[in-house]
């Protein structure tokens, strides 16, 4: 098993956060970890909804939003063959703003080998995920 965790504050309000972070399909605009994101329903996030997520050295990977916690928090997961990845995604609100917490983990039979060779895209992605939702957040657009 392997995971990762990413926290950075943002001086935005939570809901504001939380209208960047659930609007996936905007990501690709704020990183250059993702190449397209396209949702299977429109509006708000919810449970059972597929998302397909191209990412830069990566396979295409369909993710299937397993939790909704809105202005909160979501969880999707995804699945592949020996892997089952998910990752969380959670706004902490505090009194300048708030704590965004990006998570990353795999399990399965293969997630050990698959671990030690993705480690180091899955920290930069994850990094540079955070980074690129805390800017968004942060701009007056």
């Amino acid at each position: 098993m392997g995971s990762y965790e990413r926290t950075i504050a943002v001086a935005a309000p939570p809901d504001r956060v939380w209208a960047v972070l659930e609007d996936v399909e905007s990501w690709p605009a704020s990183t250059p970890s993702m190449s397209s994101v396209r949702r299977s329903v429109e509006g708000a996030l919810r449970v059972g909804e597929r998302v397909r997520v191209r990412q830069p050295r990566l396979p295409p990977a369909v993710w299937t939003v397993t939790r909704v916690e809105p202005g909160r928090s979501f969880t999707w997961t995804s699945r592949a063959p020996g892997l089952h990845s998910v990752g969380d995604h959670e706004i902490r609100p505090g009194p300048e703003g708030c704590t965004l917490v990006l998570r990353f983990a795999q399990t399965g039979p293969l997630a050990g080998p698959a671990w030690r060779l993705m480690v180091r895209t899955v920290r930069r992605y994850v990094d540079l995920e955070a980074e690129g939702l805390k800017r968004r957040a942060e701009s007056s657009d």
